[in-house]
């Protein structure tokens, strides 16, 4: 092996970027890793397949003076200064037309500063998101390149090879100039956030209507196997089953209520009010991960305000049905929002996203894959420039039929005093984009009053001011 020019290198070799080089050798191609650990080189190659080739090593010149030209190398190390310091310590090894790639969750505008810095030096840079986890990146990962054209097709053999597939295609697609690739793998965790917030809060409603941990379990996995079908649904009715070495009962009941977060959320409102864009469903799923942190503050005020008397439907199926088309309601709603961002982004930043393209990279693999992917995959088919997936006649056709069932479940969970913010946040945006006049003429008029901002009117072009209290 000493003399083998190998296809693909990989700088970081923890988990996620070992799983994705043995992914690649399974699929015929020779690659190399770096890591300065050398137990991580030593796991690399004790994993490796028989009759693949993979190497590890701890010198990164090593690695890279045994790769093909022109050389295509990965990086999977965590955002932000890390990344700059791997770029500067590859420059000097590197020629005219190698590749870089940052396989992690890079903010897009460090992609797009990365871009430009290299493009100067004759050298690609792609950003390339990544979604699956450790297991995808193992056995097939959904992956969401973006850069220029011409990098991504000298690695397009590898992506195809190694991504998820649904009906013989890979889950990886160009996806857009500059800093797509990294935007719409923003995005996606946006609407990861959104959904997980939404399921989260159907379970709380269930639990409160009285269902125990089995039939949860039962109750989510009847979901799957219909139109909510979805990998978060899958391992929601999994989690449900798992015993508690500790306590002999089950775990996601001794699991404590202050919920994480890697930030990648909070980049996809922050960008959505710079467009702007309304994201209502995930902006609500930051602020509740936020708000489950003040966990002394809400023990303290669970004394201080009791909660309302609930009642809930006499029939548990008759709530477990208008609970479902709630969350499968919502959860259409939270994937509008993020295409309707993307849609926006692609003209206002210049990326051209093709958003069939998206969706289709998103059936597999990756954390949000679900069957209502394959609803989109149908409407973009037939328009492409869809700005909203709201517009389009099958998806209306199934929202109206879901609306009423959500109403009465946003109505109880208000009466209960249950917070499901998700739920509620989902079918105000929906009430005010089917909302052909609003009462933001108010607030013009209140802006005009204390500030002459000036407003439009209904009956004639043009801008104006009133001198307001005249009357």
């Amino acid at each position: 092996m000493a003399n083998t020019l190998f296809d693909f290198g990989m700088i970081g070799l923890g988990v996620m970027g070992r799983n994705l080089l043995l992914n690649m050798a399974d699929h015929g191609f020779s690659v190399i890793g770096f890591d300065k650990d050398g137990s991580k080189n030593e796991a690399l190659e004790k994993s490796a397949s028989a009759g693949t080739t993979v190497k590890g090593v701890q010198e990164l010149s090593q690695m890279v003076s045994q790769l093909k030209s022109p050389r295509n190398i990965m990086m999977l190390v965590p955002a932000g200064k890390p990344v700059d310091d791997v770029i500067e310590s590859l420059l000097p090894l590197l020629e005219k037309g190698d590749v870089i790639i940052d396989g992690g969750n890079s903010h897009y505008t460090d992609t797009l500063r990365r871009v430009k810095y290299l493009r100067d030096q004759d050298i690609h840079f792609m950003g390339i998101g990544v979604s699956g986890g450790e297991q995808g990146a193992r056995t097939g990962p959904s992956m969401m390149p973006g850069g220029e054209k011409g990098a991504y097709e000298n690695v397009r053999p590898m992506l195809e090879a190694i991504a998820a597939k649904v009906d013989g295609k890979p889950c990886v697609s160009y996806l857009g100039k500059e800093g797509a690739g990294h935007y719409v793998k923003m995005v996606h965790n946006g609407i990861e956030y959104a959904i997980m917030q939404l399921i989260s809060e159907s379970y709380s409603l269930l639990k409160h209507g009285g269902l125990d941990n089995d039939q949860l379990h039962e109750v989510f996995k009847t979901w799957n196997e219909g139109s909510l079908q979805s990998f978060l649904v899958e391992i929601t009715a999994s989690i449900f089953l798992q015993e508690d070495e500790v306590t002999g009962g089950r775990l996601v009941d001794f699991i404590s209520d202050k919920a994480g977060s890697k930030g990648t959320g909070k980049w996809t409102s922050q960008d959505a009010m710079e467009l702007p864009v309304a994201v209502p469903v995930i902006d609500t799923a930051v602020a509740m991960r936020t708000l489950s942190g003040y966990k002394d503050e809400r023990v303290q005020a669970a004394g201080i305000y009791p909660d309302p008397y609930k009642t809930f439907p006499a029939s548990t199926q008759e709530w477990i049905h208008q609970v479902h088309d709630a969350l499968y309601f919502s959860t259409i709603l939270s994937y509008a929002q993020g295409l309707a961002m993307l849609h926006q982004a692609s003209g206002e930043l210049g990326m051209e996203i093709p958003l069939p393209e998206v969706v289709s990279v998103w059936r597999g693999g990756c954390i949000i894959r679900s069957s209502l992917l394959e609803v989109f995959t149908h409407a973009y088919t037939e328009t492409p420039e869809l700005s909203n997936i709201l517009l389009n006649e099958e998806v209306a056709g199934i929202v109206k039929s879901l609306v009423g069932n959500t109403r009465k479940v946003v109505a109880q969970a208000a009466l209960s005093g249950i917070p499901a913010g998700g739920l509620m946040s989902a079918l105000a945006y929906f009430d005010g984009f089917r909302s052909e006049k609003m009462p933001t003429n108010l607030i013009q008029a209140q802006r005009d009053f204390f500030g002459a901002h000036t407003y439009q009117r209904t009956d004639t072009p043009g801008t104006f001011h009133t001198e307001w209290g005249q009357h």
